[in-house]
């Protein structure tokens, strides 16, 4: 064993000899080839022309100005370069502001030869002395636009004593043009805009007339592309009426109402801003067709439920009646659903109307659960408003581990309500979400006890800065009844997991029933979220959550989580990586959540 031990430590040293040496000869190859890479840099390259000029515009304009590498060809070449530069100079510094440069040519000696140097002094920079914004057109009769226009001036961006640029001259025209024609008045164009400058006292006065035309009112819908369905179907998703004052924000929602049902493939919606029809403007709607019918597969992970596969088939045209019909088989580790249902297309008052029948299965918190439910819906919904009445009956046979089994049948009217006002449905830094529900059942009328559970929650977003935000939740819930039992799991309250208290397992939160937690009669949890976007499409969260279920408001006891995440802008929306503790129990937990779809 020792002659093995002293053979391995013989070969170990020379080994290390080896490494040594290696090392030497490639610290003096290096060497060698840093010295020789060095000298070439020592010497800068040859210049033919030189360029002075304030370091306030120098890196300006030699970004813009492509100086000589090569020597002239002759001294008529030199006059014709540097004449042709100092044309370029002053048409450039006119563009930052500059009116009255002074650029002259002078001889520098450098390495005993005469180079030409361009100097230049940009002079003063000009400033906005006054502004004056008028306009022409119906619009000045116009008692609810007068406020609108006081605004406008009050918002020009380029005031009495701002530094005035060509570029911003043009954009500060183009961005009031947009704000006249953004409603009522589509055909409103600039008649008159002037930029007086005094170069002599580097002031200038601006001068804006707009004409905003007459006023713009939506007429008759012209649709092309149709093949298998009615026009009465598009004409029921127009956020407008025959007579309505135009406006681009109803145009940009009729489109992607369009756009978010499975009948079109491509949509456009646009006018033509023709004054001789302002009275009543058609609306010009092009759509093309899509299959009727559909499988999708799709996959996914959270922390929630584990890992997901599912399949849904789609029939957007089922019984050829233009009917919705979709059957949804979704295997999760802690849950499984199979669904189909059918619905109609929204009316001209934006009602529909649902059927359908579900058939669940859950393992959370070793209680199982299987639930078969059928249910009919009236909704009512809009851009940023759904209003919804259902009627449903549901039988849940309930096993908790080391309790008591039951089966809970139910016949409840519900009542749902969600609003929302947010910057960006995928990505939102303002906005709010307001959503209430409202449901019961009573023992006189195929249900096995009197119940009513109501539910709120409110979600706000508020920017901070250029990229950050703060988000901010609250929710609450109460079931009134004389006691949980015989009331299924959908109308009590669990929490725990993603989207309530994080730190904690997926409702893990709520009432010891044997070895198993299950629902109780009260519930109210709350975040508190800070994200920092440190790039485009990366950022990072710290979050506090906290909150609690039990079956009266005796019985809560309060549970706090605290964590930080990392953040991921998808296509899709935010994913999440959060890593947060149970200050209760002390455990770390990893909360993650992503959805891919092949």
């Amino acid at each position: 064993m020792q002659n093995i031990r002293l053979i391995f430590n013989q070969q170990l040293i020379t080994f290390i000899y080896i490494i040594f040496f290696l090392s030497l000869l490639t610290l003096g190859s290096n060497s060698l080839l840093a010295e020789s890479s060095i000298l070439p840099s020592t010497s800068e390259p040859t210049k033919f022309v030189l360029l002075s000029a304030p370091k306030s515009i120098n890196d300006f304009l030699e970004k813009h100005i492509e100086l000589p590498e090569e020597p002239f060809t002759s001294d008529m070449a030199q006059k014709t370069f540097l004449r042709r530069t100092t044309i370029e100079i002053n048409e450039l510094l006119a563009t930052r502001g500059y009116f009255s440069p002074v650029v002259t040519i002078a001889k520098k000696t450098e390495k005993n030869t005469e180079i030409p140097e361009i100097i230049v002094d940009p002079g003063e920079r000009t400033r906005v002395e006054s502004v004056q914004i008028e306009f022409l057109g119906d619009i000045v009769s116009d008692k609810e636009f007068q406020k609108s226009i006081t605004q406008w001036r009050k918002t020009w961006p380029l005031k009495a004593g701002k530094s005035f640029r060509s570029a911003k001259w043009e954009e500060a025209k183009a961005a009031l043009l947009s704000k006249v024609t953004y409603e009522k008045y589509a055909a409103a164009r600039i008649v008159k805009s002037e930029a007086i400058v005094d170069k002599e006292n580097a002031k200038a006065t601006l001068y804006v007339l707009i004409d905003s035309g007459p006023a713009f009112y939506f007429g008759e819908l012209k649709i092309t592309g149709l093949e298998r369905y009615d026009t009465e179907m598009i004409e029921n998703y127009k956020p407008f009426r025959t007579g309505e004052p135009y406006s681009k924000d109803h145009i940009h929602q009729f489109q992607i109402a369009l756009q978010n049902i499975p009948h079109f493939g491509n949509v456009s919606v646009n006018i033509d801003s023709d004054v001789d029809q302002h009275a009543a403007i058609p609306v010009h709607v092009t759509v093309t067709e899509t299959e009727s019918q559909s499988i999708a597969i799709g996959g996914g992970y959270s922390s929630n439920n584990g890992a997901r596969a599912e399949i849904n088939y789609s029939n957007h045209d089922f019984l050829n009646r233009t009917l919705n019909f979709n059957t949804l088989l979704r295997l999760e580790q802690k849950r499984q659903t199979f669904f189909t249902g059918v619905n109609t297309l929204p009316n001209e008052n934006n009602i529909y109307y649902a059927l359908g029948a579900s058939l669940q299965r859950t393992d959370i918190e070793d209680l199982k659960t299987v639930r078969e439910r059928v249910d009919a819906a009236r909704v009512y919904q809009t851009h940023n408003m759904q209003w919804q009445y259902s009627l449903n009956w549901q039988r849940e046979k309930k096993r908790p581990k080391g309790a008591v089994n039951q089966t809970v049948k139910a016949l409840a009217l519900d009542w749902h309500f969600r609003y929302h006002d947010v910057d960006d449905p995928v990505n939102i830094r303002r906005g709010h979400v307001s959503e209430f529900k409202m449901g019961g059942g009573l023992e006189s009328i195929l249900s096995d006890q009197d119940f009513l559970r109501l539910y709120g929650q409110q979600q706000n977003w508020w920017p901070i800065g250029k990229r950050d935000v703060i988000y901010l939740r609250g929710e609450a819930g109460y079931t009134f009844a004389s006691s949980r039992f015989g009331i299924p799991q959908e109308y009590l309250f669990r929490a725990g997991g993603l989207r309530s208290v994080r730190g904690y397992d997926f409702l893990s939160i709520g009432v010891n029933e044997g070895d198993a937690i299950v629902g109780g009669r009260v519930m109210a949890t709350g975040t508190a979220e800070y994200t920092h976007w440190f790039m485009q499409n990366w950022g990072a969260a710290a979050f506090v959550d906290a909150g609690s279920a039990a079956d009266t408001i005796k019985d809560m006891d309060l549970f706090l989580g605290y964590g930080a995440g990392i953040r991921w802008r998808s296509p899709a929306g935010p994913l999440g990586l959060d890593v947060a503790r149970g200050h209760k129990t002390g455990t770390i937990r990893v909360h993650f959540s992503m959805i891919v779809n092949f």
